[in-house]
């Protein structure tokens, strides 16, 4: 087991605070690193040591890995920690900071590398049985080799980048005039999201829902599953609301999932916190997609579904720890929700909204968790994703945490900047959410987008209800004063 008295993070914003009160009850210290525009931001005030990183820009701050290792040195850090997003998938990152003598908490770089590919992860899960999405498991160097393999699947088809996910590198092909151009897209896309532009062809499955494992493994060889999350309410292939458990599995396909997801994580020698993603079909059939090497975003609804700390488990597992639970101690405890609150306007395509929270209140009560550094006065960046927080809800069975979600809603406000709060209130509201039947398509097929432009925003309800104040008020002043000066009047407000 390694002494670890200082854990760097190489992150930002919630899930630096996330990582710092883990750090705390653990009786580690903490050391935040910072942009300028995140100088005054909580994880910076609540770690005990903090260093500037010197810019705004992702690739010059928060993607800096040298900036990043030097800083750890300088703080005689014994590990660092990157959280999600960012450098949590850059096998290079494990690399340095291996060479450098620093631990880091997650799998090294090889085993990143083998489970971090999309292309290389199918070829483990080829060899250990486990179904993936039909497909020529390989890069597509050519269009013509593209028209082959694309003829030989059937359109239509889905063009992925292998390293990497969000959406990035994505393109849905339906007939081979597409494919061309879908392909120089989705490989430019890939090569400027993650220095990567390699791309593989796979067969699309349309109205399909997301289920995915969260694992943990310690170095002694044991793996554990924290059963499922669904992720199936998404839009542009980017998850909006996550739950745990999921209403659609059996228990037999629940155990089936989990198995074959520690399975995996043994072959490689796992270590540390990850997470194992399938489709499914309409016909229940399960794929293996790939492996998100990290802690997850949606991690805190499977903490309050099972009622255990991921993120601690997982800095424990990765100083020398044994993992402190067996399959047998992990059990379905709640029934949980999470909303991704981001900073966008539903009602302009979703375009990003920065500037300044002009107020921002937060609900309470039972049954809640908000994981986010948003308040009053915080300022919305350009730079960084627009997430701003995750609402969560958790209840002894599914109906009851939709009912308190719904509660936390409407109880929520942000004014200053558009968030999709009205979305996530129609979708809790939608008839087919609150009996499950939820797929990839969901927003689509229930016209949610539709709906959500119909809905005034705050601020104009604001406008009109300042309008109309404005008009009952010379209303008035024409009655009093029966008409006149009112036309001098009416010119000199224009002015």
């Amino acid at each position: 087991m390694v002494k670890t008295t200082k854990i760097l993070i190489a992150n930002r914003a919630e899930i630096a605070l996330r990582i710092i009160r883990a750090c705390k009850e653990l009786n580690i210290k903490s050391v935040a690193i910072y942009s300028d525009i995140d100088k005054d931001s909580d994880f910076v005030k609540l770690a005990n040591e903090a260093y500037p990183l010197n810019g705004n820009e992702s690739k010059e701050t928060y993607l800096n890995i040298e900036k990043i290792i030097s800083i750890a040195k300088k703080a005689k850090v014994d590990a660092i920690h990157p959280g999600y997003g960012f450098l949590s998938e850059e096998p290079l990152l494990p690399k340095r900071a291996s060479e450098e003598k620093i631990l880091f908490i997650g799998p090294n770089c090889d085993t990143m590398k083998r489970l971090g590919l999309k292309v290389e992860s199918k070829k483990l899960a080829d060899k250990l049985h486990i179904p993936r999405s039909p497909g020529e498991n390989k890069i597509i160097t050519n269009i013509d080799e593209g028209k082959v393999i694309a003829k030989k699947i059937g359109y239509p088809v889905m063009i992925k980048a292998t390293g990497g996910g969000g959406g990035k590198g994505m393109r849905l092909i339906k007939n081979e005039k597409e494919l061309e151009d879908g392909l120089i897209s989705a490989q430019n896309e890939a090569k400027a999201s993650f220095s990567n532009s390699g791309v593989f062809i796979e067969k699309f499955i349309d109205d399909l829902r997301h289920i995915e494992i969260q694992i943990i493994a310690d170095s002694f060889g044991n793996v554990v599953h924290f059963f499922e999350r669904e992720c199936s309410i998404q839009r542009k292939h980017q998850k909006l609301v996550e739950e745990a458990p999921s209403s659609f599995l059996t228990q037999e396909e629940r155990m089936k999932l989990g198995d074959y997801a520690v399975k995996l994580a043994q072959e490689v020698g796992y270590l540390g916190a990850g997470t194992v993603e399938f489709i499914c079909d309409n016909k229940r059939n399960f794929y293996f997609c790939e492996m998100n090497t990290r802690i997850q975003v949606e991690h805190g609804v499977t903490e309050l579904a099972t009622g255990h700390d991921l993120v601690k488990e997982q800095i424990n597992v990765c100083l020398g720890k044994k993992l402190s639970v067996k399959q047998s101690d992990i059990k379905l405890i709640a029934h949980a929700f999470e909303c991704r609150i981001n900073a966008e306007d539903p009602q302009k395509n979703f375009f990003p909204s920065i500037g300044t929270i002009n107020l921002c209140k937060l609900p309470q009560g039972d049954g809640i968790r908000i994981d986010g550094a948003v308040k009053t006065d915080y300022e919305i960046s350009q730079y960084y994703d627009s997430m701003i927080m995750k609402l969560m809800s958790y209840g002894r069975n599914r109906t009851e945490a939709i009912k308190r979600m719904q509660i936390f809603l409407d109880e929520t406000q942000i004014t200053g900047i558009k968030s999709n709060l009205e979305l996530h209130k129609i979708i809790f509201d939608n008839k087919n959410f609150q009996k499950g039947n939820i797929s990839a398509n969901f927003l689509d097929k229930n016209k949610i987008i539709e709906k959500i432009k119909n809905i005034k925003t705050n601020d104009e309800e604001i406008n009109e209800l300042n309008a109309a104040l404005a008009a009952l008020a010379i209303s008035e002043y024409m009655r009093k004063s029966k008409g006149k000066e009112i036309n001098s009047w009416m010119l000199s407000s224009r002015e």
